[in-house]
């Protein structure tokens, strides 16, 4: 039917995905003033996303992908939210299988490619962290040589620091180590209340205090910041996006009738989130419990990556929760650290988890409430702040 006025058009095709992908693409290519950020890595991608869009929105007009809208679906979707009027666009690129990225970076053309960290998740798709870092590396291969194109790396991760030599784009370096090209130290945590550290750049020295959550979030304010010098921010637009009250985090925090403080970082978990959410939860003040649900898809570093958080949860908390089968491995490592068996408890879904912790909770308790999306633990928080 053709469009008239007050109608839409229908266009009939053989495949809906790959229509709507060659259309985004197609869109991409008439707003050629437009500047893309992509993102990718194994955590904080999302939590990147909204801080360096709240960053570059100080200056020009942003557009980012809604909610996790990162796929193949998600970003061809995104893209088609652009208009002549935008300047930048700060879009997150998910990865399970080689060529995924380099396929979306097709679509979105990138000129500023921002790698998080390398990590085990998504392993049991991808086989290998060897096989991760070369799906995510497809993000700094796609951008255009320097001065237009910049990779903006983690030097304090090994993998991430190798992908310099894969690109033609000019590299800035971010990290707490002294040789990244910004960097942070004097790092304090404030509980909820945010983070405080000292940035270096070049000879620029800066004390900054932002509403991040937990120390290791510096690496999330490092990575917006250099965005922001990247195109052409000052210090004092790069200050006031960092300091953002609009950045939608992860984690939330949750008061239960008990009087007890739910941490709700139920989104996702990895092993490096879980140990990050772990040491967040150390520097809290009371009664510190964590209840942890499996890890999924982690393939062949399942066993390591819950041995890994059970041992440092032995370290940190008064008392352990686990949920599910693979949450069973964090206990017996916490066991064998020495931690005392009285205070772990294991069960085996979230109804469980959500009978125990309602009896068991009480004033002044700090509970951490992380696992991987398929875990649902999300459900444990609902049904703790619905209780009160």
């Amino acid at each position: 039917m053709p469009a008239t006025s007050g109608n839409p058009l229908l266009l009939r095709v053989d495949n809906s995905l790959q229509a709507l992908q060659e259309i985004a693409r197609f869109w991409r290519t008439r707003l050629p003033d437009l500047r893309v950020i992509g993102i990718t890595g194994s955590v904080g991608k999302s939590t990147s996303k909204e801080l360096i869009a709240a960053v570059l929105e100080q200056r020009y007009s942003t557009l980012k992908n809604p909610g996790n809208l990162n796929n193949e679906i998600g970003l061809p979707l995104t893209v088609l939210k652009l208009s002549e009027g935008h300047q930048r666009a700060v879009l997150e690129m998910g990865f399970y299988v080689p060529g995924e990225i380099r396929f979306l970076c097709d679509i979105a053309r990138p000129q500023v490619g921002v790698i998080t960290n390398i990590g085990t998740v998504h392993a049991e798709r991808a086989g290998s962290q060897e096989a991760i870092a070369r799906g995510k590396a497809e993000l700094v291969e796609a951008l255009p040589p320097a001065p237009d194109g910049v990779a903006v790396l983690n030097y304090d991760n090994p993998w991430v620091r190798k992908m310099a030599s894969k690109t033609q784009a000019r590299v800035l370096f971010y990290g707490l180590d002294p040789a990244a090209d910004l960097w942070a130290d004097q790092i304090e945590s404030l509980g909820l209340d945010g983070i405080r550290f000292r940035l270096h750049h070049r000879r620029e020295v800066l004390y900054l205090r932002v509403p991040l959550i937990g120390r290791h979030s510096v690496h999330t304010a490092l990575r917006a910041a250099a965005v922001g010098l990247s195109e052409g921010l000052n210090w004092q637009e790069i200050i006031t996006g960092l300091r953002s009250g609009n950045v939608q985090l992860r984690l939330v925090a949750v008061q239960t009738e008990s009087g007890a403080l739910l941490l709700d970082d139920t989104y996702n978990a990895s092993p490096q989130s879980m140990l990050a959410a772990l040491n967040l939860l150390g520097e809290m003040d009371g009664r510190k419990v964590a209840v942890l649900g499996d890890m999924l898809e982690l393939g062949p570093y399942e066993w390591r990556g819950h041995e890994m958080v059970g041992r440092r949860a032995a370290e940190i908390v008064d008392e352990l929760i686990t949920v599910g089968a693979r949450g069973r491995l964090m206990a017996e490592a916490a066991r064998r650290m020495g931690f005392s068996a009285d205070k772990i408890t294991e069960l085996d879904d979230t109804d469980q988890a959500i009978d125990f912790l309602q009896q068991r909770l009480r004033n002044g308790d700090v509970a951490l409430v992380k696992g991987s999306r398929g875990m649902q633990m999300e459900r444990i928080v609902a049904a703790l702040e619905t209780a009160a």
